[in-house]
């Protein structure tokens, strides 16, 4: 009899229970208020009115519009400017607007985004960001304009209390939302011998800190740099826990930055509580983004490890099953074993290249922009215009590296990855496009070009990787120039249904050591004005695609020449 009495009331049940958690959350996030201005830095009911939703489904919306409403009402039952009349219809225009946002979200998310795969791809994380953004704006927009409408505030206010609005619900959502779904599937993760060690260091680094922070003179600087110690407690708790676990600890250190910056402690302290609330809601918005994201990442690393795992174990079982068939014929099965033998030396092959590529494109990424960060601080403490201009110029000088780094590995991923075009060559027309290209480098005004093209018949070949070729090597001749003004020397002719194109540079040459190695990936013959070591690979590889021959002499100091043999294509 219980029983089918809780099944006749359990839509009724599930109302009171959304009611009430909303209405909870409300009160949390009045308690966080900033009585100065009397603004929310968040609004948590927001993230937990849609993940109701999510889980239990668009009949659950009246326990939104009921806990919105009682607790607006408790929140402006007091404020003395307003009626009771008043105060009633302001509080249902703004449940009705919290209630609009989750039913608008919870939408947005079955068309966008899968509810079950809402937390576990990075792609979908930023989905979400997107929806928050857009549902946090309708409430926002309601919420706002009644309380303009019941003249709580002047037009001259709308526009930051629209803004500390709209943050504050989103906020809301990125925090709570993720940290309630999270706990929708079982938590995976045990804890190890490992994690326990983890713990203890941190609970270490955690003393260090509190220590730090009674030090008179050391208070200031440690308070200051909180935001930053943050980030490493988020990383370790996204890359090595279940997200519930993550989101937790995000909405701990939320909490004590909300409740210590009202009471006017730490670095959110500004020279008024609407700028110190907004730097506030953008560091809960960007710790609580970061730490789905990576979580998020991580999980997709530890499926994909998974998937690889299983898959080798597969191919396992395979090689030993065709083993065993391939016993009786001794002849076959000794060449499928060094056929066997040789797919693994190239898979290893492959992946130590594929290792040192992934290495060598961060670091090489990453070296220009630790250069500019490091510029800018420098041009910032610095007053002096002339130090500026000079931070400015090595800015751009890291910028064009890194541009040209990029560019490099783009042209090789699209050879590797396009099919050859077979177009009639005009070779004049490339090797102009390619100084026209390169007139921004820095001796290129200086260049002293030569060009004798002898073709007897047309030559058909892929333009864009022949303009690739050419650029390499025309790039290189300038940028690796002697102490001099560069000179090119282009001489194209055909001979035997192939193309002959020789380019001849008077730079500073390369010592006979390297020679066989200038085509290696990521090999560098100089450190002086040392490009990425990808252009002749580039070259290399580009050359092969067209089933082509690429052959290099150079002398120090007296210039170096770079031949290739490319077949006619037009058959």
């Amino acid at each position: 009899m219980q029983l089918k009495a809780i099944v006749k009331y359990k839509q009724d049940l599930i109302i009171l229970f959304v009611a009430l958690g909303y209405f909870f959350f409300a009160r949390l996030g009045y308690f966080l208020v900033f009585e100065d201005i009397y603004i929310l830095p968040t609004w948590p009911p927001s993230g937990l009115a849609l993940a109701f939703l999510i889980l239990l489904g668009r009949k659950a919306w009246p326990g939104i519009t009921i806990g919105a409403l009682l607790a607006n009402i408790l929140a402006y039952w007091n404020t003395g400017d307003l009626a009771s009349d008043s105060v009633i219809l302001l509080s249902s225009v703004i449940a009705a607007g919290h209630t609009l946002e989750a039913l608008l979200g919870n939408y947005l998310i079955e068309k966008w985004i899968q509810k079950d795969q809402l937390f576990n791809k990075s792609i979908n994380i930023f989905r979400f960001l997107g929806v928050g953004f857009i549902i946090a704006l309708v409430s926002a927009a309601i919420g706002t304009g009644a309380l303009y409408y019941q003249g709580l505030f002047g037009a001259n206010e709308f526009l930051t209390r629209f803004v500390s609005w709209w943050v504050g619900n989103l906020v809301g959502i990125l925090l709570f939302t993720p940290f309630i779904l999270s706990f929708k599937e079982p938590i995976a993760k045990k804890l190890n011998r490992g994690h326990f060690m983890e713990i203890i260091f941190f609970s270490l680094a955690l003393v260090i800190v509190f220590v730090l922070l009674n030090q008179e003179s050391l208070r200031y600087p440690v308070q200051q740099s909180i935001p930053f110690l943050v980030l490493p407690l988020l990383l370790w708790m996204a890359f090595r826990f279940h997200l519930s676990v993550a989101m937790t600890g995000t909405i701990i250190i939320g909490l004590i930055s909300v409740y210590m910056t009202t009471q006017g402690i730490g670095p959110f302290v500004m020279e008024t509580p609407s700028n110190a609330m907004l730097i506030l809601q953008i560091f809960l918005g960007v710790i609580s983004v970061s730490t789905i994201i990576l979580s998020a990442t991580q999980r997709e690393r530890t499926e994909a490890q998974n998937e690889l795992k299983s898959l080798n174990s597969n191919l396992e079982e395979i090689v030993q099953t065709r083993t065993k068939e391939l016993e009786s014929e001794n002849a076959t099965r000794k060449n499928a074993e060094q056929e066997l033998k040789s797919s693994n030396t190239e898979l290893r092959k492959i992946n130590a290249e594929l290792d040192n590529f992934v290495y060598r494109v961060s670091h090489d990424l990453r070296a220009p922009i630790a250069s500019m960060l490091g510029l800018l601080n420098l041009a910032k403490s610095d007053e002096s215009e002339e130090m500026k201009s000079i931070y400015l110029s090595k800015i751009e000088q890291s910028a064009q590296l890194q541009d040209t780094f990029i560019t490099e590995i783009l042209d090789q991923s699209r050879n590797a990855r396009l099919e050859v075009r077979k177009e009639p060559i005009d070779f004049e027309k490339i090797i102009k496009e390619s100084f026209e290209q390169l007139q921004y480098s820095n001796t290129n005004e200086d260049v002293e070009k030569t060009l004798n093209i002898d073709l007897k018949d047309p030559f058909y070949s892929d333009p864009w990787r022949l303009k690739v070729i050419i650029n390499n090597v025309i790039s290189n001749s300038i940028r690796y120039r002697n102490g001099k003004s560069p000179k090119i020397d282009i001489d194209i002719s055909s001979e035997n249904h192939e193309a002959l194109i020789n380019i001849k540079d008077n730079g500073r040459g390369i010592e006979q050591e390297h020679i066989d190695k200038v085509f290696n990936m990521f090999y560098r013959a100089t450190d002086d004005n040392a490009g990425s070591g990808l252009g002749l690979y580039i070259v290399k590889e580009t050359v092969s695609k067209l089933q082509g021959r690429v052959q290099i002499q150079s002398k120090p100091r007296e210039g170096t020449t770079i031949s290739f043999v490319l077949p006619n294509m037009k058959n």
